[in-house]
């Protein structure tokens, strides 16, 4: 799981959030530990005794038994003091003044009980004596709806202040994974542990939402079982202290069926309804959006897009500001509230089921048992059996939920297969006249694969110069594209970039020096505008550079035509979006929405292909921009505007003065073109069997020239 052999301790960074106000920096965060014991606890604790190397679907229940309760332990041991110290620091004093509420919360059903005994008894003493005052009853009355609405604005003020440690603990978890997902490479989710541990970290994120929601238990769920003890404790220190003689311990065993009978029916099947928690129109916008956004940072199909563009911090904005609104939206409609609430808060049902054992009082008239005892003493059993219930509910959910955070912890700390170890990493080394490609001996076999995809590849291409990569399908093409681009790894040779080994480059910094269009580029439900701005995010709001860039692209031909210009939503039924319905929901705040209420338009293979150069294009003119790199950018074309779209190339690879300031890289199946290019990289069976010029390879008489002769 831990990609490098000796992670390091990682400090979580912490967004900004308008409820996460901080009296401390963020460097000041405790780190969480680091995940090898950790993650091996986990590995284990989903291992199936006597079936070597299977393991339990994630999420699965883990059995309760001696072993697994060690890995909790360890789990619980490593990680959970220091990620329950960076959820404490986030809000120190309300996080506090929730686990203190909570416990106070536990205590008061014993109060209420105790009170309605009291009142009970004194109309037991109007009954059954000539001692009764009117103003002692008027006193403890006054006195218990006094206590009531004490007991109702405290739970309110304990839900407000625990939504809103919830919230900031949830936004917090919710974008560290969306963080972490976006920093992961395609190797390291290639691992099927990693997706396993990610997969249960999410459900960890996930129980976040609310009290147990999704059957899952957060730390900070941790004070129901502080709460529910201290009731228990209070209950059973009332039981003792009346339980005494043989009529008080009649009214305890009666109590005690009483209380048990409403569980054995509810078991046949009397089951409580479920509020309605549905959204708001507004609300479910807002959802929406956050959740199309998250769903772009945990996407397989624009992953190489994401990585090589650098997208990854304009999505992590994005859907922290999307996240953000939906926080503030479900906070304000909690704080909405009426009448009905209101006396809901105070329990006045209560007060009514004590009132309703008065008629128990002439069965009770020559007992020393009296009717507030009773009342009491049936309070207090039923709370107890249920108290003992929900605990051992709340216990069998923190078991299953510790090694959900352990999953968490150690998620956090899997680091890119990539990334070069920091003692070992280089910045990338400048050449003012393009990059230069070194490959010695690359070999690469696909996870799972019998078959090598690359074997043993070897070429020089000088800085400046333009190599075209030809070839039979399957013949390695796109796979040595994909190494070169550093979305994938190679398994031995080298790869030197202007003479330094590419595996010490950290893949972030290699990525701003190079363009790209993939073979299978990707398809946005979104405006024109933004499929090709989101080349080069960083000039996104610029009309002028994305008008620029479908200029290039030869987009132009057919953007000018479209209902809306560049604000015309694209229909790209099929990809990740299939619904155009929510488009605005990977669009961020401050995006065009101009044609938001139109039916998305539907381009043609050519049109699309035209879309993805132009994206390309948005950042090849970069001066910092060193290879451009093209898996088959016109196979939709035709010759015509192939001949443009290369020409273009050509252009943008110079400077103003013609000289080459470009390496220049495209794969393509059309020898027409790849004679333009300096050295041309015959591929079959996954290695180069010809380089050179094309005057060199047609001298050759191999098989390039047979199959350039069959081409013309």
């Amino acid at each position: 799981m831990c990609t490098d052999p000796k992670p390091s301790r990682r400090r979580y960074s912490q967004p900004h959030h308008p409820a996460t106000q901080r009296s401390r920096a963020n460097s000041q965060l405790p780190p969480i530990t680091s995940c090898r014991c950790v993650q091996k606890a986990w590995l284990a604790s989903r291992a199936i005794p006597r079936r070597k190397g299977t393991y339990l679907m994630p999420g699965a229940q883990r059995p309760l038994n001696e072993a697994n309760f060690k890995h909790a332990m360890t789990i619980t041991r490593e990680c959970a003091l220091d990620l329950l110290k960076v959820l404490w620091g986030i809000h120190p004093y309300r996080t506090t003044l929730m686990f203190f509420l909570n416990i106070l919360r536990g205590l008061s059903p014993a109060f209420r009980c105790y009170s309605q005994a009291m009142i009970v008894d004194e109309l037991q003493s109007f009954i059954t004596s000539d001692c009764f005052t009117w103003s002692r009853l008027v006193r403890l009355l006054v006195t218990e709806i006094l206590r009531r609405a004490f007991d109702g604005f405290l739970d309110s003020f304990a839900t407000t202040n625990e939504r809103i440690v919830h919230d900031s603990a949830r936004f917090f978890v919710e974008y560290q994974q969306v963080a972490q997902r976006l920093r992961l490479d395609i190797p390291t989710l290639a691992d099927p542990h990693v997706r396993d541990c990610l997969q249960e970290s999410d459900l960890f994120v996930r129980s976040f939402n609310g009290m147990g929601g999704f059957g899952l238990l957060s730390p900070f769920d941790f004070v129901q079982i502080l709460a529910l003890a201290s009731e228990l404790v209070s209950h059973i220190f009332v039981l003792l202290s009346l339980t005494g003689g043989t009529a008080h311990l009649g009214a305890l065993l009666f109590s005690l069926f009483s209380a048990v009978l409403p569980m054995i029916l509810d078991r046949y099947g009397l089951a409580t309804s479920q509020a309605d928690n549905s959204y708001s129109p507004q609300e479910a916008k807002t959802a929406e959006r956050q959740e199309k956004l998250r769903s772009l940072a945990y996407s397989d199909v624009h992953r190489s897009e994401i990585l090589v563009f650098g997208l990854g911090p304009w999505i992590l904005s994005s859907w922290s500001a999307a996240r953000r609104a939906m926080l503030t939206d479900e906070r304000y409609s909690l704080t909405k509230s009426n009448l009905p609430d209101m006396l809901k808060e105070m329990n006045v049902s209560d007060l009514l089921f004590a009132l309703q054992n008065i008629p128990l009082l002439l069965m009770f008239q020559s007992s020393s048992v009296s009717l507030g005892s009773l009342a009491l003493y049936r309070s207090s059993v039923q709370s107890v059996v249920f108290t003992v219930g929900n605990l051992l509910t709340t216990i069998r959910m923190a078991f299953q939920g510790v090694f959900l955070m352990g999953a968490f912890c150690a998620a956090m700390n899997i680091q890119p297969r990539l990334d070069p170890p920091d003692e070992d990493a280089l910045k990338y080394p400048t050449n003012s006249g393009g990059m230069k490609l070194e490959a010695r001996h690359l070999s690469y076999t696909y996870p799972g694969s019998k078959d090598a995809s690359l074997k043993d590849i070897n070429f020089t291409l000088n800085a400046g110069e333009s190599l075209a990569i030809v070839g039979y399908n399957g013949s390695g093409k796109s796979t040595l594209a994909k190494v070169l681009l550093r979305t994938i790894d190679f398994d031995t040779g080298e790869l030197l970039v202007n003479g330094v080994d590419i595996r010490r480059l950290p893949p972030r910094d290699y990525h701003r020096r190079i363009s790209t269009v993939f073979q299978g580029f990707s398809k946005f439900n979104s405006t024109v505008k933004e499929n090709v701005g989101l080349g080069y995010v960083q000039k996104l709001s610029s009309h002028a550079a994305i008008e620029r860039a479908i200029r290039l692209g030869g987009a132009d031909s057919f953007v000018g035509s479209l209902p809306s210009g560049i604000k015309t939503k694209l229909d790209a039924t099929g990809f990740d979006y299939p619904s155009c319905a929510g488009m605005n929901a990977m669009v961020p705040s401050g995006f065009s929405s101009a044609s938001s209420n139109k039916i998305p338009h539907g381009l043609s293979g050519g049109e699309w292909q035209r879309i993805a150069v132009s994206r390309a294009f948005m950042r090849a003119e970069r001066p910092e921009v060193d290879l451009l790199l093209f898996d088959e950018p016109t196979s939709s074309l035709d010759s015509h505007a192939q001949n443009k779209v290369f020409d273009t190339i050509d252009d943008v690879s110079r400077s103003s003065a013609g000289k080459r300031t470009k390496t220049v890289v495209f794969i393509t199946h059309r020898l027409s073109t790849a004679r333009r290019a300096d050295k041309i990289a015959m591929m079959e069976r996954g290695t180069i069997t010809e380089f050179g010029s094309h005057e060199e390879l047609l001298k050759r008489d191999g098989s390039y020239a047979a199959l350039y002769r069959a081409s013309v």
